[in-house]
């Protein structure tokens, strides 16, 4: 790890609705919904990249310690914020950067238009123009949920339940609102992920389901990945 990277813990847990209403009840005299969480949540949508040896699911897959990912990452399928991000996973620690993008940008990428970012003044921009020209990263899968985020500032613990996680196909265009989506879940299931930097008080720790058998190295991407095998197989690439 660099020095200059301060990275969180991230547990995941893949519970069913029935949990997530329990778990919520007892959270809420002690955390608060997001304030950006209008009626309770929002969705996410993250356009999710790979290259050309589809690095970032197969070291997933194949549970390597140190890794990496890609993603452009919008709420609500608006362009109000719009962001790069690159989150590196260390076991079970996490360090996500992130960078500002336009719409315009988005479709410049898309398009395999990448010389913009070599002039961008952000380093991370810089280095996805390398990824992309130097190892084929291409856009590889849309990932959707609606999330329901839970806060607490001691300790920055933020708690997130992610509902009816998806795969978005037809296109990449993150912005389309229409674009069909397959579920990749089992009915009545969600992920919980909690998140703290410092300490996660007791309080907090009592509420988690049972680690012994609900804990879980779930990831939204590699699920929607598969789930999206059928129509391309593993060795397919969206290009002009």
């Amino acid at each position: 790890m660099s020095k200059t990277e301060r990275y969180r813990n991230e547990w995941k847990y893949l519970i069913d609705t029935a949990q997530k209403e329990v778990i919520c009840k007892r959270l809420d005299p002690l955390l608060k919904l997001d304030k950006h969480a209008q009626d309770g949540g929002y969705m996410i949508r993250s356009l999710y990249f790979d290259d050309y040896y589809q690095s970032a699911y197969e070291e997933k897959d194949a549970g390597v310690l140190r890794r990496k990912k890609y993603r452009i990452r919008i709420y609500n399928c608006g362009d109000a914020s719009i962001k790069l991000e690159r989150k590196k996973k260390f076991g079970a620690y996490i360090y996500k950067e992130a960078a500002k993008l336009t719409k315009d940008e988005v479709y410049k990428i898309l398009d395999g238009d990448y010389e913009f970012l070599l002039h961008k003044e952000e380093s991370l921009l810089r280095e996805f123009y390398v990824e992309c020209v130097s190892n084929v990263m291409r856009p590889r899968t849309i990932v959707d949920y609606d999330r329901e985020p839970w806060i607490l500032d001691e300790g920055t613990v933020r708690i997130t339940f992610d509902m009816d996680v998806r795969a978005a196909i037809g296109s990449f265009d993150i912005f389309d609102p229409t674009l069909p989506a397959l579920p990749v879940l089992e009915p009545g299931k969600c992920v919980m992920e909690v998140k703290f930097t410092e300490f996660l008080p007791q309080f907090v720790r009592e509420v988690l389901p049972d680690r012994g058998s609900e804990f879980t190295a779930v990831s939204k991407y590699v699920l929607c990945y598969e789930k999206t095998e059928y129509m391309n197989s593993f060795k397919y690439w969206y290009e002009n």
